[in-house]
């Protein structure tokens, strides 16, 4: 990372405080207490979030300043491999930008997608305005290839169905509104954008929709019949609780899988599918990712 420095927590115990993430004020306490522990000559307006094994996008950051989570008052941990765990302000692509390299997924934190998106609430009282959410993903569509990338155009947002909205709970004005339209949910200008850039870097890019199933064991064939019956073209186990969020709080949202495995639809015949096998395919496209992402961010 270029010109990287690690920042100290004041306190350097992230349970000095709990939070809860449907209280406005927590929110801003726990942002204040970030702003602490950073200089920061502009408000960053561009967030990205690194899914599984696409941790290097945040290594396209210059002027680097890491705020490790567990060094965050409040913060949860991740604890999945692939996710390192860190708050990366900087620049790039002429842009100041945050990233959270490493998310929380709902399958670590007893299904509370509200904690789970607590860090797009924060990004947005940090100033942004545009948010660049990556994951790894199975790709139920013939057409995919290992390591293609897909912009996500639509989701289908399990857990929400169910019950598990990270809005469900009650809520603050000063959060959004109440009822929250997805229908916009990701960004048809930025996607444009976004295909032109492919379209030029020569990479593999699709468009497709996106579910999102609780985890973390991968899907059945039954399961992956299902959800290509109702149209989906590949799936894994978050972001649609962060683009949610950051749709009540008006921010703009550009999302993409990285296409790491092919879910199997025979019963009869296994398919071995391993977290190893996600981060390598991740580990093989990362530069691809990252000077696609980086494109994008400099076109903003």
């Amino acid at each position: 990372m270029n010109g990287k420095n690690e920042v100290a927590a004041s306190n350097g115990d992230s349970k000095v405080f709990k939070v809860n993430p449907l209280n406005y004020d927590d929110i801003v306490r726990v942002t204040e207490s970030i702003k602490a522990l950073v200089t920061l000559n502009e408000n960053p307006t561009v967030g990205i979030i690194c899914g599984s094994g696409l941790g290097d996008l945040a290594d396209q950051v210059t002027e680097a300043q890491i705020v490790p989570f567990s060094k965050i008052p409040g913060f949860p941990s991740t604890h999945v491999v692939g996710h390192k765990g860190n708050l990366v302000f900087g620049k790039m692509g002429g842009k100041s930008v945050v990233c959270l390299q490493g998310r929380f997924h709902p399958y670590e934190h007893a299904m509370n997608l509200a904690l789970c998106a607590m860090p797009v609430r924060i990004m947005h009282q940090l100033g942004i305005k545009t948010l660049v959410v990556s994951n790894a993903a199975g790709g139920i569509s013939e057409k995919f290839q290992y390591g293609d990338l897909m912009l996500l155009k639509d989701h289908i947002f399990l857990p929400a169905l169910a019950g598990f909205s990270p809005l469900v709970g009650a809520n603050d004005p000063r959060f959004g509104q109440r009822f929250v339209s997805v229908h916009d949910a990701y960004d048809i200008k930025l996607r444009k954008m976004a295909l032109k850039i492919a379209e030029e870097q020569k990479i593999r890019v699709h468009e497709g929709i996106y579910v999102m199933s609780g985890g973390p064991q991968y899907e059945s064939p039954a399961e992956v019949q299902l959800f290509k019956t109702v149209g989906a073209d590949a799936l894994g186990m978050s972001t649609c609780h962060e683009v949610t969020v950051a749709r009540q709080c008006g921010i703009q949202v550009l999302g993409f899988s990285l296409i790491t495995n092919i879910a199997n639809l025979d019963a009869d015949n296994s398919v071995e599918v391993s977290h190893e096998e996600v981060l390598e395919t991740a580990k093989e496209a990362s530069a691809r990712a990252c000077k696609f992402v980086l494109e994008i961010v400099q076109n903003l």
